[in-house]
């Protein structure tokens, strides 16, 4: 695709998303509205991974659609795409899981992802290990969050040897994420 189709077909993704998520907000304080993590983990992609595949960035967008809206993959696949459609999948937790499984299986899977798929969800490790340090669900505990990073750090840990900026740009946040926990004891 030329670069003005990828940035209209990006912005079209984009609102796709915000209008799926529109009633949901994260569990911070400020209840941040969610659509604000998708595009984080798109710009992420983008900035720090120097991903220029399209259809990664559009995923990366919709990764979250299927597994936390009442969004089905085919209207992502018609909309989008099959490869856009295979990767949102490829992210999605089966919901109808104990969230305890769900959190082993990532481990578990994240080895045998796709590479595009690994990006995406190396930069949503890393936007998340940033809200556990920064802007923290209300209700979690130090012990909690220090759980998160370390849960953070295996799913990595299957996503490693994609790109390395975004490898380096994970171990820099987890630092900085133990750091500022440590000095909240």
């Amino acid at each position: 695709m030329k670069p003005r189709a990828d940035a209209a077909l990006l912005l079209r993704a984009t609102a796709f998303a915000a209008d799926r998520h529109r009633t949901q907000r994260r569990k911070d304080k400020a209840k941040t509205p969610y659509i604000n993590h998708p595009v984080e983990v798109a710009s992420l992609l983008a900035n720090t991974g120097g991903v220029r595949d399209i259809d990664v960035l559009v995923a990366a967008v919709l990764h979250d659609t299927v597994e936390d809206t009442k969004t089905k993959p085919r209207e992502v696949e018609t909309a989008f795409g099959r490869k856009v459609r295979r990767l949102v999948e490829a992210l999605t937790d089966d919901k109808s899981l104990h969230k305890a499984t769900r959190k082993r299986l990532q481990v578990e899977h994240a080895p045998h992802l796709p590479s595009a798929a690994k990006l995406i969800k190396l930069a949503d490790k890393i936007t998340n290990i940033r809200e556990v340090a920064d802007k923290p669900a209300i209700g979690w505990s130090l012990a909690r969050r220090r759980k998160y990073l370390d849960w953070a750090e295996l799913v990595a840990a299957g996503c490693r040897g994609v790109n390395d900026a975004l490898d380096a740009k994970f171990d820099h946040e987890l630092r900085r994420a133990r750091r500022v926990l440590a000095a909240k004891r």
